[in-house]
Order: C-alpha cells, then sequence, then structure tokens
C-alpha cells in the first residue's frame, strides 16, 4: 500500500451492533479488503471502526459496514476522513 494513496477513515456505527458479531465481521472484510485498523465497542452502545488504505477498499467497506452481519441492525455510520497515519493489522477490542 503507497503512502501517497492511503486513507483512514473513522467511522461511528450505530443501532444493534453490540453481541451480534459486529466486530469480527468487520474485521473479516478488512482483513480481506486488505485494509489495516481496529474495531471497539463503546459505552454508548455504538462501535468505532478505524480504517486505513486506499480510498476506494475503505468505500467497499462501508458498504459491508452498512449492512452487517446477519444479526445486527445497523441504524447509520457517521465517516469522518483523515490522512492516513500507517496503522499494520487489524484489532479488536
Amino acid at each position: 500500500m503507497e503512502k501517497t494513496h492511503a486513507a483512514r477513515a473513522t467511522i461511528l456505527v450505530r443501532g444493534r451492533v453490540q453481541g451480534v458479531g459486529y466486530r469480527a465481521f468487520v474485521r473479516r472484510h478488512a482483513l480481506d479488503l486488505r485494509l489495516a485498523g481496529h474495531a471497539e465497542n463503546l459505552g454508548d452502545g455504538r462501535v468505532e471502526v478505524v480504517l486505513e488504505g486506499p480510498r476506494g477498499e475503505i468505500e467497499h467497506a462501508l458498504i459491508a459496514l452498512a449492512r452487517g452481519p446477519s444479526h445486527a441492525e445497523v441504524a447509520g455510520l457517521e465517516v469522518s476522513w483523515s490522512q492516513a497515519v500507517g496503522l499494520r493489522g487489524f484489532g479488536v477490542h
């Protein structure tokens, strides 16, 4: 991944997204798209997802994140774009 083509998206996911395998779903899609970052449950019931990689691949991931796994009910995504900082791998917290 060339640094000049890398982007970073911080996504706040609302809905029934905790306790339904959402973070594992995100990790699987991120790894398939060769994106780095993490997914973390927040105390208010949302999930925060950070993705780094080519913007087009992140946009593909956003389509999957809006759908979620079969037991999730995604109510919405709030996406903030910024420059990549060079994350590696994908963690679930």
